[in-house]
């Protein structure tokens, strides 16, 4: 088949637009020869299985599966009953971006939280946080966070762990949407277990396909006793692959040699290149009419434009709009972007903006 899209053209979009990582790659290819048992009792699953207890701890069990959503809603099945809700945040994903699937096919009921940056605290979490044994509430037994935010911010190993404490002596699960879980870990510069296992997250999202997987994602049960039926679960919500072994393959290569960190610590580091670059034009002079709205503490920039900068930027530079009717904008940066990426991306920021 020939290349039907432009290989040079980079945007901002999302960490979703970038391909998968060669290593990924390879990593699938050295798995294709030859015959192994499907549904997960093949090799590379096994393996898989035994690398994430290295990283989370002896507990850990593994459960692969296609993609963010199918994880999200199976983890949070796994840990409700039928009349069980779930906290979040107001712009978490399983709130925002997953076409009420964790309402429609989890059959679960969310209470969403307003956050300034995201992130929930126990302070947040107790506005939804009651009514337990009125018949006419469901009842609020998970906390979900996602590590790093929708809106690019992060937990620090406390939060989460003040967070776990105040849900548990609720008798609350939490679970983690760890989509981006590999740029916190970049950024917080510690082991995976510190913010998650250690830090008492029960059940967590773990994810791939932000950070150069072709497809995949895992349910890694951080917990066995706040979760139950996972093995039930995958298949009823359609998330159980025959071929598992290329699922588990990629997900062993991000984490063989440390290659989640590696790619995750060049993104964040891109995106605070962006930052920076723009900061350094704006207090020069040089830009007027930026500004940034969230810290940049991975691989994301929240911005603000003047109408209709972002649509003329848009076309060369792919990107979505946050919040439209206050001008805001979201730029993501990924594995795969270079320096030049970021230096082009910034010079036609300029040239719009030219004070």
């Amino acid at each position: 088949m020939r290349r039907l899209h432009d290989a040079t053209r980079r945007g901002f979009a999302s960490d979703n637009y970038a391909g998968a990582h060669p290593e990924v790659l390879q990593a699938i290819a050295e798995a294709n020869e030859g015959h192994e048992v499907a549904y997960g009792e093949d090799a590379y699953t096994a393996r898989l299985r035994e690398v994430m207890r290295e990283h989370f701890g002896p507990d850990a069990e593994t459960f692969p599966v296609f993609n963010g959503t199918g994880a999200n809603v199976t983890a949070l099945m796994s840990l409700l009953p039928r009349w069980g809700a779930v906290v979040c945040a107001k712009t978490a994903h399983i709130n925002t971006d997953e076409n009420g699937a964790p309402e429609r096919v989890g059959g679960l009921k969310l209470l969403p939280v307003e956050t300034v940056d995201g992130k929930l605290t126990p302070e947040l979490i107790d506005r939804e946080a009651w009514g337990w044994g009125d018949e006419h509430r469901a009842q609020p037994l998970a906390v979900s966070i996602t590590q790093t935010t929708e809106l690019g911010t992060l937990y620090s190993v406390d939060e989460v762990r003040s967070i776990a404490e105040h849900a548990h002596a609720r008798g609350m699960a939490v679970h983690m949407d760890g989509a981006r879980l590999a740029n916190a870990a970049a950024a917080l510069g510690v082991p995976l277990r510190e913010f998650t296992s250690d830090a008492g997250i029960d059940v967590l999202s773990f994810g791939g396909t932000k950070n150069g997987v072709l497809f995949g994602e895992a349910v890694v049960v951080l917990n066995p006793a706040a979760s139950d039926g996972l093995l039930y679960l995958r298949k009823l919500t359609m998330q159980l692959a025959s071929k598992m072994r290329f699922v588990s393959a990629q997900l062993l290569a991000l984490l063989d040699d440390d290659l989640y960190l590696r790619s995750a610590r060049h993104s964040n580091q891109m995106a605070a290149r962006l930052r920076r670059t723009l900061e350094e034009r704006i207090a020069s002079g040089e830009i007027a009419g930026l500004g940034f709205t969230q810290a940049t503490q991975a691989n994301a920039v929240f911005a603000t434009l003047p109408e209709g900068v972002a649509d003329r930027l848009r076309e060369r530079f792919r990107f979505y709009d946050w919040d439209a009717a206050r001008g805001e904008v979201r730029w993501m940066t990924s594995f795969d972007t270079t320096e030049a990426d970021i230096d082009a991306f910034a010079d036609a920021i300029a040239r719009e903006l030219s004070a």
